[in-house]
């Protein structure tokens, strides 16, 4: 009995800490910012140019080939770890790897550029 009531005791403590920051009412007109914010040129702007369109697109573009590199070392790895001293499968394994550490040193130079040219050139 002293068990189930330690389990529930828990449960309740976990789910409060987990539900806690839902109930908490900030106020989402802080009038104290917006004075300042709006003389500085930071005002808020909801255009939506093709130019930033397209910029949204290559960004995503980007993330998604890093993490297609990301599973070609992890599919290397495992590979290397399943190869149980066949000479056939490690090249394999170690041909993957080369290949995927090339494409993303060419992924990231080419995001390097295109961060460059956005900030520039499209938003700048």
């Amino acid at each position: 009995m002293q068990k189930i009531l330690k389990q529930v005791f828990l449960l309740i403590c976990i789910t409060l800490v987990l539900t806690l920051p839902y109930f908490v009412f900030a106020n989402p007109a802080i009038t104290g910012l917006d004075n300042v914010r709006k003389p500085s040129g930071f005002a808020e702007t909801n255009e939506f140019t093709l130019s930033k369109t397209i910029g949204t697109f290559i960004n995503t573009l980007f993330s998604l080939l890093g993490v297609i590199f990301i599973g070609l070392i992890i599919y290397g790895g495992y590979n290397w770890m399943t190869a149980a001293g066949d000479t056939g499968k490690l090249d394999i394994a170690k041909n993957t790897f080369r290949r995927a550490i090339i494409g993303l040193i060419i992924t990231i130079g080419s995001y390097a550029i295109w961060f460059f040219v956005y900030n520039k050139f499209i938003t700048g």
